[in-house]
Protein backbone atom coordinates (compact mmCIF):
# COMPACT_ATOMS: atom_id res chain seq x y z
CA UNK A 1 0.00 0.00 0.00
CA UNK A 2 3.16 2.04 0.45
CA UNK A 3 3.15 2.84 -3.19
CA UNK A 4 0.06 5.49 -4.62
CA UNK A 5 -1.42 5.82 -8.01
CA UNK A 6 2.31 6.94 -9.59
CA UNK A 7 -0.02 8.39 -12.26
CA UNK A 8 -1.35 10.62 -9.87
CA UNK A 9 1.84 11.25 -7.64
CA UNK A 10 5.10 9.62 -9.73
CA UNK A 11 7.89 9.36 -8.37
CA UNK A 12 10.02 11.84 -10.48
CA UNK A 13 8.32 15.30 -9.22
CA UNK A 14 8.42 16.77 -5.44
CA UNK A 15 5.33 16.35 -3.65
CA UNK A 16 4.47 18.07 0.39
CA UNK A 17 2.47 17.98 2.62
CA UNK A 18 3.13 21.46 4.52
CA UNK A 19 1.14 20.63 8.13
CA UNK A 20 0.70 22.14 11.23
CA UNK A 21 0.32 20.31 14.44
CA UNK A 22 -1.35 21.25 17.75
CA UNK A 23 -4.16 23.22 16.86
CA UNK A 24 -6.80 23.17 19.47
CA UNK A 25 -3.79 23.66 21.97
CA UNK A 26 -4.70 27.59 22.50
CA UNK A 27 -5.96 30.67 21.45
CA UNK A 28 -2.93 31.66 20.17
CA UNK A 29 -2.20 28.41 18.41
CA UNK A 30 -5.54 28.84 16.42
CA UNK A 31 -4.73 32.32 15.43
CA UNK A 32 -1.61 31.14 14.19
CA UNK A 33 -3.07 28.26 12.22
CA UNK A 34 -5.38 29.96 10.53
CA UNK A 35 -3.26 32.87 9.27
CA UNK A 36 -1.00 29.78 7.82
CA UNK A 37 -3.64 28.46 6.12
CA UNK A 38 -5.08 32.19 4.86
CA UNK A 39 -2.26 34.23 4.28
CA UNK A 40 0.68 31.41 4.42
CA UNK A 41 1.64 28.02 2.66
CA UNK A 42 0.56 25.36 5.23
CA UNK A 43 -2.45 23.48 3.32
CA UNK A 44 -2.79 20.59 6.54
CA UNK A 45 -3.58 20.98 10.06
CA UNK A 46 -4.95 18.86 13.01
CA UNK A 47 -6.70 19.28 15.62
CA UNK A 48 -6.19 18.31 19.17
CA UNK A 49 -9.71 17.24 20.87
CA UNK A 50 -8.82 17.48 24.30
CA UNK A 51 -7.11 21.17 24.95
CA UNK A 52 -8.99 24.22 25.78
CA UNK A 53 -9.04 25.77 22.41
CA UNK A 54 -10.68 22.75 20.64
CA UNK A 55 -14.11 24.28 20.06
CA UNK A 56 -12.61 27.60 18.67
CA UNK A 57 -10.63 25.68 15.81
CA UNK A 58 -13.83 23.04 15.43
CA UNK A 59 -15.94 25.98 14.71
CA UNK A 60 -13.27 27.36 11.92
CA UNK A 61 -12.82 24.14 10.47
CA UNK A 62 -16.56 23.42 10.51
CA UNK A 63 -16.81 26.93 8.59
CA UNK A 64 -13.85 26.54 6.59
CA UNK A 65 -14.26 22.80 5.26
CA UNK A 66 -11.65 24.02 2.16
CA UNK A 67 -8.77 23.33 4.50
CA UNK A 68 -7.46 19.99 5.00
CA UNK A 69 -7.80 18.81 8.48
CA UNK A 70 -7.04 15.63 10.98
CA UNK A 71 -7.57 14.63 14.20
CA UNK A 72 -4.45 14.81 16.43
CA UNK A 73 -4.77 12.03 18.36
CA UNK A 74 -3.10 13.01 22.00
CA UNK A 75 -2.62 11.20 24.99
CA UNK A 76 0.02 13.03 26.92
CA UNK A 77 0.83 16.98 28.01
CA UNK A 78 4.31 17.80 27.88
CA UNK A 79 4.05 21.26 29.55
CA UNK A 80 5.04 22.28 33.17
CA UNK A 81 1.53 24.67 34.28
CA UNK A 82 -0.58 23.74 31.15
CA UNK A 83 -2.55 20.93 31.48
CA UNK A 84 -5.20 18.77 30.02
CA UNK A 85 -6.62 15.25 29.99
CA UNK A 86 -8.89 13.01 28.90
CA UNK A 87 -12.26 13.19 26.64
CA UNK A 88 -13.79 9.85 28.55
CA UNK A 89 -14.08 10.31 32.75
CA UNK A 90 -11.08 9.89 34.32
CA UNK A 91 -12.22 6.68 36.44
CA UNK A 92 -12.90 4.77 32.84
CA UNK A 93 -9.19 5.81 31.66
CA UNK A 94 -7.53 5.46 35.10
CA UNK A 95 -3.82 4.38 33.39
CA UNK A 96 -3.40 7.10 31.33
CA UNK A 97 -3.87 9.65 33.75
CA UNK A 98 -1.28 10.78 36.72
CA UNK A 99 -2.87 11.22 40.56
CA UNK A 100 -4.75 15.18 39.66
CA UNK A 101 -6.56 13.44 36.60
CA UNK A 102 -3.87 14.70 33.50
CA UNK A 103 -2.20 12.76 31.09
CA UNK A 104 1.10 12.28 32.03
CA UNK A 105 3.87 14.58 30.72
CA UNK A 106 6.43 12.54 29.40
CA UNK A 107 6.07 9.19 26.77
CA UNK A 108 7.83 7.06 28.97
CA UNK A 109 5.72 7.39 32.35
CA UNK A 110 3.01 6.83 29.82
CA UNK A 111 4.57 3.76 28.35
CA UNK A 112 5.16 2.49 31.93
CA UNK A 113 1.48 3.25 33.09
CA UNK A 114 -1.19 2.85 30.08
CA UNK A 115 -3.10 0.15 29.63
CA UNK A 116 -3.86 -0.74 25.69
CA UNK A 117 -7.76 -0.58 26.24
CA UNK A 118 -8.22 2.48 27.64
CA UNK A 119 -5.85 3.62 24.85
CA UNK A 120 -8.07 2.94 22.45
CA UNK A 121 -10.88 3.73 24.30
CA UNK A 122 -9.99 6.94 24.44
CA UNK A 123 -8.76 7.41 20.91
CA UNK A 124 -12.01 6.31 19.47
CA UNK A 125 -13.62 8.68 22.08
CA UNK A 126 -11.28 11.93 20.67
CA UNK A 127 -12.62 10.59 17.04
CA UNK A 128 -15.98 10.50 17.97
CA UNK A 129 -16.36 13.91 19.64
CA UNK A 130 -14.64 15.51 16.70
CA UNK A 131 -17.66 13.58 14.74
CA UNK A 132 -20.34 14.18 16.50
CA UNK A 133 -19.49 18.09 16.60
CA UNK A 134 -19.54 17.83 12.69
CA UNK A 135 -15.59 17.66 11.75
CA UNK A 136 -14.83 16.10 8.61
CA UNK A 137 -10.97 14.59 9.37
CA UNK A 138 -8.85 13.62 6.33
CA UNK A 139 -6.69 11.72 8.56
CA UNK A 140 -4.61 10.53 12.02
CA UNK A 141 -1.41 11.65 13.69
CA UNK A 142 -0.32 11.57 17.26
CA UNK A 143 0.80 14.39 19.39
CA UNK A 144 4.87 14.14 20.77
CA UNK A 145 4.41 9.82 18.57
CA UNK A 146 3.72 8.68 21.57
CA UNK A 147 1.69 5.64 20.36
CA UNK A 148 5.37 4.68 19.10
CA UNK A 149 6.76 4.46 22.40
CA UNK A 150 6.06 0.47 21.36
CA UNK A 151 4.66 -2.19 19.03
CA UNK A 152 1.01 -2.79 21.05
CA UNK A 153 0.34 1.04 21.27
CA UNK A 154 1.00 1.45 17.55
CA UNK A 155 -0.95 -1.29 16.23
CA UNK A 156 -3.87 0.15 17.83
CA UNK A 157 -3.13 3.58 16.29
CA UNK A 158 -3.17 1.73 12.54
CA UNK A 159 -6.05 -0.15 13.71
CA UNK A 160 -8.20 3.25 13.95
CA UNK A 161 -7.22 4.37 10.54
CA UNK A 162 -8.44 1.34 8.84
CA UNK A 163 -11.74 1.54 11.46
CA UNK A 164 -12.33 5.09 10.61
CA UNK A 165 -10.92 4.71 6.68
CA UNK A 166 -8.80 7.15 7.69
CA UNK A 167 -5.02 7.40 6.66
CA UNK A 168 -2.85 7.44 9.81
CA UNK A 169 0.87 9.04 10.00
CA UNK A 170 3.50 6.62 10.02
CA UNK A 171 7.00 6.94 9.80
CA UNK A 172 10.02 5.11 9.97
CA UNK A 173 12.16 8.00 10.12
CA UNK A 174 10.66 8.96 13.49
CA UNK A 175 10.21 5.32 14.72
CA UNK A 176 14.36 5.33 14.44
CA UNK A 177 14.83 8.53 15.87
CA UNK A 178 13.80 7.00 19.03
CA UNK A 179 15.97 4.11 18.80
CA UNK A 180 13.82 1.68 17.80
CA UNK A 181 13.32 -0.73 14.68
CA UNK A 182 11.42 0.36 12.23
CA UNK A 183 10.59 -2.85 10.25
CA UNK A 184 9.16 -3.86 14.03
CA UNK A 185 6.20 -0.66 13.65
CA UNK A 186 5.78 -0.68 10.11
CA UNK A 187 5.56 -3.51 6.92
CA UNK A 188 5.68 -3.41 3.11
CA UNK A 189 2.34 -3.20 3.50
CA UNK A 190 1.57 0.01 5.40
CA UNK A 191 1.44 3.07 3.61
CA UNK A 192 3.95 5.48 5.51
CA UNK A 193 5.43 8.73 4.96
CA UNK A 194 9.75 8.61 4.79
CA UNK A 195 10.41 12.12 4.01
CA UNK A 196 9.85 14.31 6.87
CA UNK A 197 10.85 17.66 7.25
CA UNK A 198 11.03 19.01 11.02
CA UNK A 199 13.02 21.65 12.67
CA UNK A 200 16.05 21.15 15.07
CA UNK A 201 16.49 22.28 18.75
CA UNK A 202 20.34 22.95 18.43
CA UNK A 203 19.75 24.92 14.98
CA UNK A 204 16.95 26.94 16.55
CA UNK A 205 19.37 28.31 20.05
CA UNK A 206 21.66 29.09 17.59
CA UNK A 207 18.93 31.49 16.21
CA UNK A 208 19.07 29.77 12.78
CA UNK A 209 15.46 28.10 12.24
CA UNK A 210 14.17 30.43 9.54
CA UNK A 211 18.03 29.62 7.36
CA UNK A 212 17.09 26.15 8.44
CA UNK A 213 13.75 25.79 6.52
CA UNK A 214 15.10 27.41 3.81
CA UNK A 215 17.73 25.16 3.68
CA UNK A 216 14.93 21.99 3.76
CA UNK A 217 12.87 23.83 0.75
CA UNK A 218 15.78 23.86 -1.10
CA UNK A 219 16.79 20.49 -0.20
CA UNK A 220 13.32 18.71 -1.28
CA UNK A 221 13.81 15.28 -2.49
CA UNK A 222 11.34 13.59 -5.07
CA UNK A 223 8.49 11.50 -4.03
CA UNK A 224 6.27 12.37 -0.97
CA UNK A 225 7.39 14.82 1.76
CA UNK A 226 5.87 15.91 5.11
CA UNK A 227 7.02 19.40 6.58
CA UNK A 228 6.04 19.15 9.96
CA UNK A 229 5.46 22.94 11.96
CA UNK A 230 3.74 24.75 14.99
CA UNK A 231 2.96 28.08 14.42
CA UNK A 232 1.75 30.23 17.22
CA UNK A 233 1.67 33.89 18.15
CA UNK A 234 4.69 34.37 20.72
CA UNK A 235 2.91 36.54 22.84
CA UNK A 236 1.49 36.06 27.16
CA UNK A 237 -0.57 33.14 26.65
CA UNK A 238 1.77 30.96 24.85
CA UNK A 239 5.02 32.00 27.04
CA UNK A 240 2.96 31.42 29.69
CA UNK A 241 2.17 27.40 28.49
CA UNK A 242 5.86 26.92 27.15
CA UNK A 243 7.43 27.97 30.37
CA UNK A 244 11.24 26.26 30.86
CA UNK A 245 10.48 24.29 27.46
CA UNK A 246 12.47 26.21 24.21
CA UNK A 247 12.11 23.28 23.02
CA UNK A 248 8.47 24.18 20.15
CA UNK A 249 8.32 26.67 22.62
CA UNK A 250 6.73 29.85 21.92
CA UNK A 251 9.54 31.57 20.00
CA UNK A 252 10.29 28.38 18.25
CA UNK A 253 6.41 28.22 17.05
CA UNK A 254 6.46 32.29 16.57
CA UNK A 255 9.49 31.17 13.49
CA UNK A 256 7.57 28.62 12.00
CA UNK A 257 4.76 31.35 11.36
CA UNK A 258 7.00 33.75 10.31
CA UNK A 259 8.68 31.46 8.06
CA UNK A 260 5.82 29.78 6.47
CA UNK A 261 3.58 32.91 5.79
CA UNK A 262 6.84 34.85 4.05
CA UNK A 263 6.99 35.37 0.65
CA UNK A 264 10.57 33.80 0.97
CA UNK A 265 8.63 30.04 1.16
CA UNK A 266 6.15 31.26 -1.49
CA UNK A 267 9.64 31.65 -3.56
CA UNK A 268 11.29 28.79 -2.78
CA UNK A 269 8.29 26.71 -3.51
CA UNK A 270 7.88 27.67 -6.54
CA UNK A 271 11.84 28.03 -7.36
CA UNK A 272 11.94 24.08 -6.51
CA UNK A 273 8.67 23.32 -8.34
CA UNK A 274 7.54 21.44 -4.79
CA UNK A 275 4.11 20.58 -5.82
CA UNK A 276 1.63 20.66 -2.11
CA UNK A 277 -0.68 17.99 -1.48
CA UNK A 278 -2.98 17.28 0.75
CA UNK A 279 -4.04 14.17 3.29
CA UNK A 280 -7.20 14.55 1.49
CA UNK A 281 -5.55 13.85 -1.70
CA UNK A 282 -3.99 10.77 -0.30
CA UNK A 283 -7.39 9.77 1.24
CA UNK A 284 -8.75 9.65 -1.78
CA UNK A 285 -6.38 7.11 -3.13
CA UNK A 286 -5.91 4.75 -0.50
CA UNK A 287 -10.03 4.75 0.01
CA UNK A 288 -11.29 5.52 -3.01
CA UNK A 289 -11.92 2.17 -4.20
Amino acid sequence: MNSLDKTVFPSNSKFLIIHADDAGLSHSENLATIETLKNGSVNSYSIMVTCPGFEEIANFAINNGQFDYGIHLTLTCEWKNYKWGPVLPVNEVQSLVDANGHFYKSKDDFNKSANPPEIKNELKAQIEKALTLGLQPTHLDCHMYSLGVNTVFFEIYKELGVEYGLPVFLSKQIIESFDLKAERYISNDDFYIDKVLIGNYEVFEKGNLFDYYTNLLNNVKKGLNILLLHPAINNAEMRDICVDHPNFGAQWRQTDLDFITSDHCKELLKKNDIKLITWGDIKKELYSS
